[in-house]
């Protein structure tokens, strides 16, 4: 089920101890009845929790003396928080089936959801989530708050109906409060035509999809207009306008795109010496890890101030010896500038492997609704922590196109320098540092 297993001998459990690795990681603790279910964990030191366990003590309480019914430890070890929740629900959905959301608290995050299928369109706030309706589902938020929030504010700047029931339009209807203060076209008792309610619905979609960006392109263009035209009132207006839709914007984070063009590669730390760990997230579907070899790769400080010479990762590449003056010594000189180029090439083709080792992997996940919905809470559950407490850094992407190789590059730099910075500042690395 995991990656490594120990035969666990509850007589002399200290070398089967002493092979487990002080790193953090999920394990599986199994008895001698093969029908019973095993103990899953996670923890951030495999020897000194699984130690804690089955090297036992007179001082122990009996609840945690295991060694006389365990046979067998099952362990993976991995190099975050995010790698190590992944792989314990994986291992918790193999043993318990079913019961492994309850088990690892997972819940549906929340999203807006636009019915266009319905007559006159409206915006709701949902944690049900389906792929048939990815098209119509805008998110993830961090909470249902958040969400209603940035749903209340969006639908102020548009005068889409807000109310619940299909309607049926009836011109005696008198109407509700939002189309007394001209804050909805009303198409309950015919206010507009359906022709007018379709495109308020359509610029509805477009400021979703774009998260404000399209109404605010439309917004500067009429602004500068009016200052050509020198009519500063309206363009003073329009940037009073442009300055709330910026503000409400702000309330949806970097991770809220439709569900069907949510696409990031995510860069964690690796237990692997040298690497990172690259995990895909596409259409709200998790895939990975597969590792990144950084060895050779000049790592630029973004806090030095340093020029722009070394803002984009390039792998060191070494140049062979020859005689001064020899024709084999003139003809491979090649100068740093292309020198730098290969060595960005040499990345970019390492990324593109890592890519297709992504993709392989996510064709293999099944994409039912309900693996979507423990895709997406484990996302979520990473992604809105404090930044302070996040470890690893994701970059989003339009899953239609190919991933942007140099802010993932980037991504990896700044990674792997703060692994190396956290497990040992003044250790040389196969990755050479820039300042």
């Amino acid at each position: 089920m995991l990656a490594q297993t120990l035969t666990f001998d509850s007589s002399n459990p200290a070398p089967t101890l002493a092979l487990l690795p002080e790193k953090p990681g999920i394990f599986a603790l199994f008895g001698a009845d093969p029908k019973a279910e095993p103990y899953l964990a996670r923890t951030t030191n495999l020897r000194r929790r699984l130690k804690r366990f089955l090297d036992a003590k007179p001082t122990q309480t009996r609840r945690l003396r295991l060694t006389e019914r365990v046979v067998r430890i099952e362990y993976t070890a991995t190099g975050s928080d995010f790698e190590s929740s992944l792989a314990l629900y994986r291992a918790t959905l193999q043993a318990f089936g079913e019961r492994a959301r309850k088990r690892l608290h997972l819940y549906a995050p929340y999203f807006l959801r636009m019915t266009s299928k319905n007559r006159y369109p409206r915006v709701y706030v949902t944690n049900s989530i389906s792929r048939s309706a990815a098209g119509s589902l805008f998110g993830p938020f961090p909470s249902r708050a958040a969400a209603e929030r940035f749903c209340d504010e969006a639908l102020n700047l548009f005068l889409l109906r807000r109310c619940y029931p299909d309607l049926d339009p009836d011109p005696a209807f008198p109407g509700c409060v939002y189309s007394e203060m001209k804050m909805c076209l009303a198409p309950c008792f015919k206010g507009c035509t359906d022709e007018r309610y379709g495109e308020e619905a359509a610029k509805v979609h477009a400021f979703l999809t774009s998260r404000g960006q399209s109404l605010l392109d439309a917004l500067a263009k009429e602004r500068d207009l009016a200052s050509q035209d020198l009519d500063f009132e309206k363009a003073a207006a329009i940037h009073a306008r442009i300055q709330k839709i910026e503000a409400t914007a702000a309330l949806a984070s970097d991770a809220v795109h439709p569900l069907a063009r949510l696409g990031a590669i995510i860069v964690q730390p690796s237990s692997e010496p040298g690497h990172v760990a690259l995990f895909q997230l596409s259409a709200g579907i998790l895939a990975g890890p597969t590792l990144y070899d950084t060895f050779g790769m000049r790592l630029h400080n973004e806090q030095s101030g340093s020029s722009s010479l070394y803002t984009h990762p390039f792998a060191l590449e070494a140049v062979p010896l020859q005689e001064e003056g020899s024709p084999s010594a003139i003809a491979t000189t090649v100068s740093p500038t292309k020198l730098k180029d290969r060595g960005k090439d040499v990345l970019e083709q390492r990324l593109s492997e890592s890519f297709d080792a992504l993709r392989s992997a996510a064709a293999g996940v099944k994409g039912e609704n309900q693996t979507l919905s423990d895709h997406l809470s484990l996302f979520t559950r990473w992604y809105y922590r404090p930044e302070a407490k996040r470890v690893g850094e994701a970059v989003f992407y339009d899953p239609e196109t190919a991933p942007p190789a140099k802010p993932i590059l980037r991504a990896i730099s700044r990674v792997f320098r703060g692994t190396l910075a956290a497990v040992a500042p003044n250790t040389t690395s196969p990755a050479s540092s820039s300042n």
